[in-house]
C-alpha cells in the first residue's frame, strides 16, 4: 500500500501520476471503438457475437428481453427481509428525489414579457445495470426509481446475463417492485451501442444511464451526442478522511466494502491528519482483507487502488479531496469540524459526515442515488438526479408593449453582430422603417 505525504516535494506530481494511472488508455479506446461499429453495422448479431466473447454465453436475439413472467415470477420468489429491504429503500430513495422535482413556472421579465421554464420527462431511457461478479441489486432502485419519479414511460433496462444465459433473480425481483418490465440480457459496449442505435429487437433510446465498468464508460463517451448520457460512474471510488478522533477499524472496514466491488480498478483513497491513526487503519486493512470472501481481489486492489496520505491538518486534507473529486466521501473528524469541512470540499459526489455514516448506507438506502461521477468527473458532474431524466425547454411571450421595451436593445446587437435581418425581424412587428 503506497503512502504519501502532503509536505514531501514532490507530492502533487505523485498524486497526479497516481490518478492518471486510472485513465482510459488508448488500446481501450480503440478497442471500444470497433466493437461500437460493430454493433452499428450488424445489429443483433453483433450483440450476440459479443456477448458470447466477452460473458461466455450465447444469447441469440430471441433471447435478448427477459419474458415479463420471469420478472414477476422473481418478484414473487424473495424472502420477507428482502422484501422489506426493497421497500424501504424506495421509500427512502422516493423522499429524497421528490424534493428536486422541478415545477413549471412563469414570470415576467424586466420588459413585461412573459417567460419560464417547462420540464418534460424523457421519452425513452436505457439503464445499465452492473451484474457479473458482484450483481447490484441496489443500482435498480437508485436509477429506475428517479426514471419513474420524473414521468419517463419507457425504462430499458440491461444487464449482463450470467454463464447459463440467465439473469440474476435478486435483480429481475427489484426490477419487478420498480415496475420495470423491458430488460435484456446483455452488458457492457454492445450493450450501450445497441440502445444509442437501435437493432431489429432492441428500440433506441433517447439517453444512456448507470454505472459500468472502464468500458460501458467509455462507450458512453463515446456515444454522447447520438444519445444523451447522464454522466461518467465508471470503477467504483471512496476517500475516507480522517483526524486524531476516527476508529481505525471502521475506517479499514469502509476501504475494505469498496474494494469489494470487483471489478479489479476500484480506487481507494485515504487521508488523515493523524500518523498514528494512518499506521493504525493500515494495519487492520491488512488484518481484514483475508477474512473476507473476495479476499484474493481485495489484496489485488489494496496492491494497485489503493493510496494513503498524511496531510498537515484539513484544510490541507480539503485541497487533496477536491483534487481528487471522489465519488464517495467520508469525513471521520470531529463533530464540530464536519460541516465547515463539507463546505470546503467541492468536487465530492456524496459526502457522508462522521463515523457513524458508512458509504454502505449511500450505497443502498439512504436516500440519494448511489450513481456518481468517478475518475475526478466530479469536478464538473453531479451524482444522478430526478432531473436527469428530464429536459427543459423555456417559455418565452412577449405582446406589442414589452416588444418596444426591447427594441432598443434588439437594435444594439444586430449592428454589433452584423445581423441587419435580425433587427429587421423586430422593427417590422413595430411598423417601423428599416
Amino acid at each position: 500500500m503506497r503512502i504519501l505525504d502532503t509536505t514531501q516535494p514532490r507530492f502533487w506530481p505523485q498524486l497526479e501520476a497516481f490518478c492518471a494511472a486510472a485513465q482510459a488508455d488508448p488500446a481501450l479506446v480503440r478497442r471500444v471503438a470497433a466493437i461500437i461499429a460493430g454493433v452499428r453495422r450488424s445489429g443483433d448479431p453483433a450483440v450476440r457475437r459479443y456477448t458470447r466473447k466477452f460473458d461466455g454465453v450465447d444469447v441469440p436475439p430471441s433471447a435478448l428481453r427477459v419474458p415479463v413472467t420471469e420478472i414477476l415470477d422473481a418478484g414473487q420468489q424473495i424472502t420477507r427481509a428482502e422484501r422489506a429491504a426493497f421497500t424501504e429503500a424506495i421509500r427512502c430513495v422516493r423522499a429524497f428525489h421528490l424534493r428536486t422535482l422541478p415545477r413549471n413556472w412563469r414570470a415576467r421579465n424586466p420588459h413585461g414579457a412573459i417567460v419560464g421554464e417547462n420540464f418534460y420527462p424523457i421519452r425513452r431511457v436505457g439503464i445499465n445495470v452492473p451484474g457479473g461478479q458482484v450483481p447490484l441489486v441496489s443500482t435498480v432502485i437508485m436509477t429506475c426509481v428517479l426514471a419513474q419519479l420524473a414521468g419517463v414511460r419507457e425504462i430499458a433496462v440491461c444487464t449482463p446475463p450470467d454463464k447459463l444465459g440467465g439473469t440474476n433473480p435478486g435483480l429481475l425481483a427489484a426490477l419487478s417492485f420498480c415496475g420495470v418490465n423491458e430488460v435484456y440480457r446483455m452488458g457492457g459496449v454492445q450493450a450501450m451501442a445497441a440502445f444509442a442505435f437501435g437493432t431489429a429487437s432492441i428500440p433506441a433510446v433517447d439517453k444512456l444511464c448507470g454505472p459500468g465498468n472502464a468500458y460501458t464508460i467509455e462507450a458512453k463517451r463515446q456515444l454522447y451526442g447520438l444519445a444523451g448520457v447522464d454522466l461518467l460512474p465508471g470503477p467504483s471510488e471512496v476517500l475516507v478522511l480522517a483526524d486524531a478522533t476516527a476508529n481505525p477499524r471502521w475506517l479499514a472496514l469502509d476501504l475494505l466494502a469498496q474494494a469489494e466491488h470487483g471489478t479489479g480498478k476500484e480506487r481507494l483513497f485515504f487521508i488523515s491528519t493523524n500518523r498514528s491513526v494512518l499506521n493504525q487503519t493500515l494495519k487492520e486493512v491488512s488484518r481484514l482483507a483475508p477474512q473476507f470472501s473476495a479476499g484474493n481481489h481485495l489484496v489485488d486492489v489494496l496492491k494497485k487502488g489503493f493510496l494513503a496520505i498524511l496531510a498537515e491538518n484539513l484544510d490541507e486534507a480539503a485541497a487533496v479531496a477536491n483534487f481528487l473529486a471522489p465519488e464517495h466521501l467520508e469525513l471521520h473528524v470531529r463533530r464540530s469540524a464536519l460541516d465547515a469541512l463539507a463546505l470546503k470540499i467541492t468536487t465530492a459526489g456524496a459526502i457522508l459526515q462522521g463515523g457513524h455514516t458508512p458509504t454502505v448506507l449511500g450505497d443502498f438506502t439512504a436516500g440519494p442515488s448511489h450513481t456518481l461521477p468517478t475518475g475526478r468527473t466530479g469536478r464538473f458532474f453531479s451524482g444522478l438526479r430526478l432531473t436527469d431524466f428530464l429536459r427543459r425547454s423555456s417559455i418565452v411571450r412577449y405582446e406589442a408593449k414589452s416588444l418596444k421595451r426591447a427594441a432598443s436593445v434588439v437594435a444594439a446587437f444586430s449592428t454589433l453582430e452584423s445581423l441587419p435581418a435580425h433587427g429587421q425581424s423586430l422593427r417590422a412587428r413595430l411598423g417601423l422603417k428599416p
